[in-house]
Protein backbone atom coordinates (compact mmCIF):
# COMPACT_ATOMS: atom_id res chain seq x y z
CA UNK A 1 0.00 0.00 0.00
CA UNK A 2 1.96 3.18 -1.41
CA UNK A 3 1.12 6.00 0.49
CA UNK A 4 -0.60 10.38 -0.43
CA UNK A 5 1.64 11.30 -3.34
CA UNK A 6 0.93 14.51 -5.66
CA UNK A 7 2.86 15.14 -8.78
CA UNK A 8 2.27 17.77 -11.35
CA UNK A 9 -0.53 20.47 -11.39
CA UNK A 10 -3.79 19.96 -9.65
CA UNK A 11 -6.67 22.18 -8.95
CA UNK A 12 -7.26 23.27 -4.75
CA UNK A 13 -10.60 21.08 -4.76
CA UNK A 14 -11.27 17.63 -6.58
CA UNK A 15 -14.26 17.92 -8.90
CA UNK A 16 -13.83 21.47 -9.73
CA UNK A 17 -13.01 23.90 -12.55
CA UNK A 18 -9.55 23.62 -13.55
CA UNK A 19 -8.75 25.63 -16.56
CA UNK A 20 -6.15 25.99 -19.03
CA UNK A 21 -3.82 28.78 -19.80
CA UNK A 22 -6.17 29.15 -22.76
CA UNK A 23 -9.51 29.50 -20.91
CA UNK A 24 -10.43 25.67 -21.77
CA UNK A 25 -10.61 23.25 -19.01
CA UNK A 26 -8.59 19.93 -18.66
CA UNK A 27 -10.44 16.51 -17.82
CA UNK A 28 -10.60 15.13 -14.74
CA UNK A 29 -10.70 11.67 -14.30
CA UNK A 30 -10.78 8.65 -11.18
CA UNK A 31 -8.26 6.33 -11.54
CA UNK A 32 -9.52 3.95 -8.85
CA UNK A 33 -10.14 -0.38 -8.03
CA UNK A 34 -12.12 -1.91 -6.07
CA UNK A 35 -15.16 -0.20 -7.39
CA UNK A 36 -14.80 3.57 -5.71
CA UNK A 37 -13.64 1.44 -2.09
CA UNK A 38 -10.04 0.71 -2.73
CA UNK A 39 -6.97 2.50 -3.80
CA UNK A 40 -7.79 5.75 -6.25
CA UNK A 41 -5.87 8.85 -7.78
CA UNK A 42 -7.66 11.89 -9.80
CA UNK A 43 -5.26 12.63 -12.67
CA UNK A 44 -6.23 15.66 -15.04
CA UNK A 45 -5.72 15.11 -18.85
CA UNK A 46 -4.87 17.79 -21.65
CA UNK A 47 -7.13 15.46 -23.79
CA UNK A 48 -10.55 13.55 -23.14
CA UNK A 49 -8.88 10.33 -21.99
CA UNK A 50 -11.75 8.13 -23.35
CA UNK A 51 -11.69 8.96 -26.94
CA UNK A 52 -10.77 5.21 -28.55
CA UNK A 53 -10.95 5.42 -32.40
CA UNK A 54 -10.76 1.58 -33.15
CA UNK A 55 -10.42 -1.83 -31.23
CA UNK A 56 -8.73 -3.66 -34.05
CA UNK A 57 -7.34 -7.48 -33.94
CA UNK A 58 -7.14 -9.39 -30.97
CA UNK A 59 -5.35 -12.89 -30.32
CA UNK A 60 -4.63 -14.67 -27.46
CA UNK A 61 -1.86 -14.63 -24.47
CA UNK A 62 -3.30 -17.70 -22.61
CA UNK A 63 -0.72 -19.96 -21.73
CA UNK A 64 -0.32 -23.51 -22.76
CA UNK A 65 -0.98 -26.03 -19.60
CA UNK A 66 1.40 -28.95 -19.42
CA UNK A 67 -0.16 -32.19 -18.34
CA UNK A 68 3.07 -33.24 -16.60
CA UNK A 69 1.99 -34.14 -12.84
CA UNK A 70 2.12 -31.47 -11.09
CA UNK A 71 2.67 -32.65 -7.72
CA UNK A 72 6.72 -33.41 -8.13
CA UNK A 73 9.16 -30.59 -7.13
CA UNK A 74 10.72 -29.45 -10.46
CA UNK A 75 13.92 -27.02 -11.13
CA UNK A 76 13.14 -24.60 -13.97
CA UNK A 77 16.35 -22.65 -15.80
CA UNK A 78 15.26 -19.83 -16.11
CA UNK A 79 17.67 -18.60 -18.14
CA UNK A 80 17.08 -21.11 -20.72
CA UNK A 81 14.50 -18.75 -21.87
CA UNK A 82 15.13 -17.39 -24.71
CA UNK A 83 15.54 -13.41 -25.28
CA UNK A 84 13.13 -12.25 -27.99
CA UNK A 85 13.30 -8.41 -28.98
CA UNK A 86 9.49 -7.31 -28.36
CA UNK A 87 8.79 -6.90 -24.50
CA UNK A 88 5.55 -8.51 -24.88
CA UNK A 89 6.40 -11.48 -27.01
CA UNK A 90 9.31 -11.84 -24.43
CA UNK A 91 7.03 -12.53 -21.61
CA UNK A 92 6.66 -16.29 -20.93
CA UNK A 93 3.92 -17.60 -18.15
CA UNK A 94 5.82 -21.04 -16.37
CA UNK A 95 3.38 -21.24 -13.82
CA UNK A 96 -0.62 -20.29 -13.49
CA UNK A 97 -3.28 -20.68 -11.22
CA UNK A 98 -6.92 -18.44 -11.61
CA UNK A 99 -4.94 -16.25 -9.56
CA UNK A 100 -1.78 -15.42 -10.49
CA UNK A 101 0.86 -16.09 -13.54
CA UNK A 102 4.65 -16.40 -13.07
CA UNK A 103 6.43 -15.00 -15.92
CA UNK A 104 9.50 -15.07 -16.97
CA UNK A 105 11.15 -12.41 -19.91
CA UNK A 106 14.12 -11.54 -21.78
CA UNK A 107 13.34 -8.30 -23.95
CA UNK A 108 15.81 -7.17 -26.17
CA UNK A 109 14.61 -3.63 -27.18
CA UNK A 110 12.32 -0.86 -25.42
CA UNK A 111 8.55 -0.49 -26.44
CA UNK A 112 8.86 1.90 -29.24
CA UNK A 113 5.82 1.71 -31.13
CA UNK A 114 3.27 1.23 -28.50
CA UNK A 115 2.04 1.90 -25.01
CA UNK A 116 1.03 -1.42 -22.61
CA UNK A 117 -2.16 -1.88 -20.66
CA UNK A 118 -3.06 -4.23 -18.40
CA UNK A 119 -7.02 -4.15 -17.42
CA UNK A 120 -6.84 -7.47 -15.53
CA UNK A 121 -3.80 -7.92 -13.25
CA UNK A 122 -1.53 -5.89 -11.19
CA UNK A 123 2.34 -6.55 -12.36
CA UNK A 124 5.28 -6.69 -10.13
CA UNK A 125 8.49 -7.02 -12.19
CA UNK A 126 11.35 -8.17 -10.26
CA UNK A 127 14.45 -6.75 -12.45
CA UNK A 128 17.34 -9.11 -12.74
CA UNK A 129 19.07 -8.02 -15.48
CA UNK A 130 18.95 -4.88 -16.99
CA UNK A 131 18.94 -0.66 -16.22
CA UNK A 132 16.26 2.12 -17.62
CA UNK A 133 12.81 3.70 -17.51
CA UNK A 134 9.66 2.55 -16.63
CA UNK A 135 7.34 5.61 -18.63
CA UNK A 136 3.60 5.35 -17.42
CA UNK A 137 0.57 8.01 -17.48
CA UNK A 138 0.59 8.64 -14.18
CA UNK A 139 4.98 9.69 -14.15
CA UNK A 140 8.27 7.48 -14.69
CA UNK A 141 10.32 5.42 -12.79
CA UNK A 142 13.99 4.53 -13.02
CA UNK A 143 15.31 1.06 -12.34
CA UNK A 144 18.26 -1.23 -12.41
CA UNK A 145 19.68 -4.69 -10.89
CA UNK A 146 16.96 -5.74 -8.21
CA UNK A 147 14.17 -3.33 -8.22
CA UNK A 148 10.52 -4.20 -8.09
CA UNK A 149 8.56 -2.53 -10.07
CA UNK A 150 5.10 -2.76 -8.98
CA UNK A 151 2.43 -1.83 -11.81
CA UNK A 152 -1.39 -1.13 -10.51
CA UNK A 153 -3.87 -2.62 -13.17
CA UNK A 154 -5.27 -0.24 -15.98
CA UNK A 155 -1.50 1.63 -15.76
CA UNK A 156 -0.60 2.80 -19.32
CA UNK A 157 3.29 2.10 -19.39
CA UNK A 158 6.40 1.56 -21.74
CA UNK A 159 9.51 0.00 -20.82
CA UNK A 160 13.15 1.82 -21.76
CA UNK A 161 16.38 -0.12 -21.54
CA UNK A 162 19.41 0.97 -21.81
CA UNK A 163 21.25 -2.15 -22.87
CA UNK A 164 19.85 -5.81 -24.81
CA UNK A 165 20.76 -8.09 -22.27
CA UNK A 166 17.68 -8.05 -19.85
CA UNK A 167 16.12 -10.53 -17.41
CA UNK A 168 12.81 -9.78 -15.38
CA UNK A 169 10.55 -12.31 -13.21
CA UNK A 170 7.11 -11.33 -13.16
CA UNK A 171 4.46 -11.63 -10.99
CA UNK A 172 0.97 -10.98 -12.67
CA UNK A 173 -1.93 -11.19 -9.57
CA UNK A 174 -5.72 -10.85 -10.43
CA UNK A 175 -5.94 -9.66 -6.90
CA UNK A 176 -4.38 -6.28 -5.99
CA UNK A 177 -1.07 -6.14 -4.38
CA UNK A 178 -0.40 -4.49 -1.06
CA UNK A 179 2.05 -4.51 1.78
CA UNK A 180 1.55 -6.93 4.49
CA UNK A 181 -1.01 -5.65 6.51
CA UNK A 182 1.22 -7.01 10.13
CA UNK A 183 3.78 -4.08 8.77
CA UNK A 184 1.43 -1.29 9.01
CA UNK A 185 -0.78 0.83 11.88
CA UNK A 186 -4.49 1.86 11.22
CA UNK A 187 -3.92 4.20 9.12
CA UNK A 188 -1.23 2.40 7.03
CA UNK A 189 2.41 3.73 7.99
CA UNK A 190 4.41 1.38 7.72
CA UNK A 191 5.55 0.46 11.56
CA UNK A 192 8.83 -0.05 13.37
CA UNK A 193 9.20 -3.96 13.21
CA UNK A 194 8.60 -3.27 9.42
CA UNK A 195 11.82 -4.60 7.09
CA UNK A 196 11.26 -1.25 5.03
CA UNK A 197 9.55 1.90 5.25
CA UNK A 198 8.09 4.59 3.04
CA UNK A 199 12.02 6.52 2.78
CA UNK A 200 12.52 3.05 0.94
CA UNK A 201 9.54 3.57 -2.00
CA UNK A 202 10.20 5.31 -4.89
CA UNK A 203 7.75 7.40 -6.59
CA UNK A 204 7.23 8.55 -9.58
CA UNK A 205 9.25 11.95 -9.93
CA UNK A 206 8.78 13.10 -13.60
CA UNK A 207 5.66 13.50 -15.98
CA UNK A 208 5.20 13.50 -19.54
CA UNK A 209 2.90 15.89 -20.76
CA UNK A 210 2.16 15.38 -24.50
CA UNK A 211 -1.05 17.60 -25.86
CA UNK A 212 -1.43 15.04 -29.33
CA UNK A 213 -3.75 13.62 -31.13
CA UNK A 214 -3.45 10.98 -33.66
CA UNK A 215 -2.83 7.51 -34.04
CA UNK A 216 -1.71 6.12 -30.84
CA UNK A 217 -1.64 1.94 -30.48
CA UNK A 218 -2.22 0.36 -26.69
CA UNK A 219 -2.16 -3.09 -26.32
CA UNK A 220 -4.61 -3.98 -23.80
CA UNK A 221 -4.98 -7.60 -21.77
CA UNK A 222 -7.77 -8.39 -20.82
CA UNK A 223 -9.11 -12.00 -20.01
CA UNK A 224 -6.04 -13.63 -21.51
CA UNK A 225 -6.46 -11.38 -24.98
CA UNK A 226 -4.28 -8.80 -26.14
CA UNK A 227 -6.59 -5.82 -27.54
CA UNK A 228 -4.72 -3.66 -30.12
CA UNK A 229 -6.80 -0.34 -29.67
CA UNK A 230 -6.50 2.51 -31.15
CA UNK A 231 -6.55 5.92 -29.16
CA UNK A 232 -7.34 9.45 -30.48
CA UNK A 233 -4.87 11.31 -28.62
CA UNK A 234 -1.58 10.55 -26.58
CA UNK A 235 -1.95 8.75 -23.44
CA UNK A 236 0.55 10.69 -21.70
CA UNK A 237 -1.13 13.64 -21.67
CA UNK A 238 -1.80 13.98 -18.10
CA UNK A 239 -0.48 17.33 -16.02
CA UNK A 240 -0.87 16.15 -12.94
CA UNK A 241 -2.58 13.86 -10.35
CA UNK A 242 -3.01 12.93 -6.27
CA UNK A 243 -3.92 9.91 -4.92
CA UNK A 244 -2.64 6.31 -3.26
CA UNK A 245 -3.05 4.33 -6.64
CA UNK A 246 0.00 4.85 -8.81
CA UNK A 247 3.39 2.47 -9.75
CA UNK A 248 6.09 2.83 -7.35
CA UNK A 249 9.49 1.02 -7.02
CA UNK A 250 11.05 -1.08 -4.19
CA UNK A 251 15.20 -2.50 -4.23
CA UNK A 252 15.82 -5.73 -2.64
CA UNK A 253 18.77 -4.44 -1.72
CA UNK A 254 16.81 -2.14 1.17
CA UNK A 255 14.99 -5.05 2.55
CA UNK A 256 16.40 -4.94 6.23
CA UNK A 257 16.01 -8.91 7.61
CA UNK A 258 15.03 -10.13 10.20
CA UNK A 259 17.15 -12.35 12.21
CA UNK A 260 16.97 -14.11 15.63
CA UNK A 261 19.07 -16.76 17.68
CA UNK A 262 17.33 -19.23 16.00
CA UNK A 263 16.19 -20.09 12.34
CA UNK A 264 13.75 -17.52 11.68
CA UNK A 265 10.26 -18.51 9.39
CA UNK A 266 9.80 -17.57 5.89
CA UNK A 267 6.87 -14.95 6.79
CA UNK A 268 10.13 -12.34 8.17
CA UNK A 269 11.30 -12.52 4.65
CA UNK A 270 7.83 -11.27 3.62
CA UNK A 271 7.78 -8.12 1.11
CA UNK A 272 3.95 -7.70 -0.64
CA UNK A 273 1.08 -9.96 -0.37
CA UNK A 274 -2.33 -10.47 -1.62
CA UNK A 275 -5.32 -12.63 -0.50
CA UNK A 276 -3.99 -15.40 -2.91
CA UNK A 277 0.15 -15.47 -2.46
CA UNK A 278 2.86 -13.83 -0.77
CA UNK A 279 6.18 -12.46 -2.01
CA UNK A 280 8.76 -12.80 0.05
CA UNK A 281 12.70 -11.68 -0.61
CA UNK A 282 15.78 -13.55 0.80
CA UNK A 283 18.45 -10.82 1.30
CA UNK A 284 22.09 -11.09 3.04
CA UNK A 285 22.10 -11.25 6.41
CA UNK A 286 23.77 -13.02 9.58
CA UNK A 287 22.58 -16.04 10.50
CA UNK A 288 21.14 -17.31 13.58
CA UNK A 289 23.26 -16.44 17.11
CA UNK A 290 22.07 -19.06 19.89
CA UNK A 291 25.21 -21.27 20.67
CA UNK A 292 23.80 -24.27 18.90
CA UNK A 293 21.69 -23.04 15.75
CA UNK A 294 21.40 -24.47 12.73
CA UNK A 295 21.53 -21.61 10.21
CA UNK A 296 19.72 -24.03 7.54
CA UNK A 297 15.98 -24.28 7.23
CA UNK A 298 14.38 -27.13 8.62
CA UNK A 299 12.46 -29.50 6.62
CA UNK A 300 8.53 -28.30 6.28
CA UNK A 301 5.16 -29.59 4.38
CA UNK A 302 3.00 -26.74 2.48
CA UNK A 303 0.27 -28.17 3.24
CA UNK A 304 -1.87 -25.31 1.73
CA UNK A 305 0.46 -23.44 -0.83
CA UNK A 306 2.94 -23.88 -3.34
CA UNK A 307 6.52 -22.81 -2.87
CA UNK A 308 8.24 -20.74 -5.78
CA UNK A 309 11.65 -19.74 -5.06
CA UNK A 310 13.56 -17.73 -7.71
CA UNK A 311 17.07 -17.13 -7.36
CA UNK A 312 18.87 -14.40 -8.49
CA UNK A 313 22.56 -14.55 -7.03
CA UNK A 314 24.75 -15.47 -4.26
CA UNK A 315 25.20 -18.97 -2.30
CA UNK A 316 22.66 -20.71 -1.67
CA UNK A 317 23.25 -22.63 1.54
CA UNK A 318 19.99 -25.16 1.50
CA UNK A 319 20.36 -26.52 -1.82
CA UNK A 320 22.69 -27.95 -3.82
CA UNK A 321 23.30 -27.50 -7.83
CA UNK A 322 21.55 -24.31 -7.92
CA UNK A 323 22.64 -20.99 -10.27
CA UNK A 324 21.48 -17.64 -10.60
CA UNK A 325 18.02 -17.87 -12.94
CA UNK A 326 16.89 -20.76 -11.39
CA UNK A 327 13.67 -21.50 -10.11
CA UNK A 328 12.78 -23.93 -7.61
CA UNK A 329 8.84 -25.44 -7.18
CA UNK A 330 7.64 -27.33 -4.26
CA UNK A 331 3.99 -28.10 -4.19
CA UNK A 332 1.29 -28.52 -1.13
CA UNK A 333 1.44 -31.38 0.67
CA UNK A 334 4.93 -32.85 -0.36
CA UNK A 335 7.71 -32.12 2.71
CA UNK A 336 11.01 -30.30 1.17
CA UNK A 337 13.72 -29.02 3.09
CA UNK A 338 17.59 -28.76 2.72
CA UNK A 339 19.34 -30.84 0.27
CA UNK A 340 21.65 -33.80 1.57
CA UNK A 341 24.86 -32.15 3.19
CA UNK A 342 23.14 -28.88 3.76
CA UNK A 343 22.59 -28.84 7.57
CA UNK A 344 25.64 -30.03 7.91
CA UNK A 345 27.62 -27.30 5.96
CA UNK A 346 25.73 -24.62 7.35
CA UNK A 347 26.47 -25.45 10.94
CA UNK A 348 29.10 -22.50 12.51
CA UNK A 349 28.39 -20.07 9.46
CA UNK A 350 27.84 -16.64 10.53
CA UNK A 351 26.24 -15.16 7.66
CA UNK A 352 24.82 -15.79 3.60
CA UNK A 353 24.86 -13.65 0.94
CA UNK A 354 21.64 -15.24 -0.87
CA UNK A 355 19.35 -13.02 -2.77
CA UNK A 356 16.15 -14.60 -3.84
CA UNK A 357 12.55 -13.59 -4.60
CA UNK A 358 9.90 -15.98 -3.14
CA UNK A 359 6.16 -16.73 -4.31
CA UNK A 360 3.71 -19.08 -1.89
CA UNK A 361 0.24 -19.27 -3.48
CA UNK A 362 -3.00 -20.50 -1.93
CA UNK A 363 -3.98 -22.62 -5.03
CA UNK A 364 -1.89 -24.86 -6.52
CA UNK A 365 0.18 -24.14 -9.82
CA UNK A 366 0.06 -25.66 -12.95
CA UNK A 367 2.99 -25.60 -14.98
CA UNK A 368 3.29 -24.52 -18.65
CA UNK A 369 4.55 -26.03 -22.22
CA UNK A 370 7.11 -23.09 -21.49
CA UNK A 371 7.92 -24.07 -18.10
CA UNK A 372 8.27 -28.16 -18.89
CA UNK A 373 11.28 -27.05 -22.01
CA UNK A 374 13.19 -25.27 -19.42
CA UNK A 375 12.46 -28.27 -16.51
CA UNK A 376 14.56 -30.46 -14.67
CA UNK A 377 12.38 -33.18 -14.32
CA UNK A 378 14.78 -35.62 -12.24
CA UNK A 379 14.95 -32.72 -9.38
CA UNK A 380 12.09 -34.27 -7.24
CA UNK A 381 14.56 -36.85 -6.59
CA UNK A 382 17.21 -34.85 -5.53
CA UNK A 383 16.97 -35.30 -1.86
CA UNK A 384 18.00 -39.36 -1.89
CA UNK A 385 21.29 -39.16 -0.23
CA UNK A 386 22.44 -42.16 -2.75
CA UNK A 387 21.62 -39.98 -5.95
CA UNK A 388 24.37 -37.76 -7.63
CA UNK A 389 23.90 -34.48 -7.63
Amino acid sequence: MPFYHKLGKIPHKRHTIFKKPDGSLYYEQVFGTIGFDGMSSISYHEQRPTQVKEVKKSYSVKPAISKENNLKSYRLRGFKIQPTRDYLESRKVILTNSDVDIILAAPQKSTDNYFYKNADSDELLFIHKGSGKLRTHLGNLDFKYGDYLLIPRGTIYKLDFDTEENRLFIVESRRPIYTPKRYRNWFGQLLEHSPYCERDLRQPYELETNNEKGDFLIKIKKQGEIFDTIYASHPFDVVGYDGYNYPYAFSIHDFEPITGRIHQPPPVHQTFETDAFVVCSFCPRKYDYHPESIPAPYSHSNIDSDEVLYYVDGDFMSRNDIEAGHISLHPAGIPHGPHPGAVERSIGKTETEELAVMVDTFKPLQLTEDAMAIADETYYRSWLEDEDQ
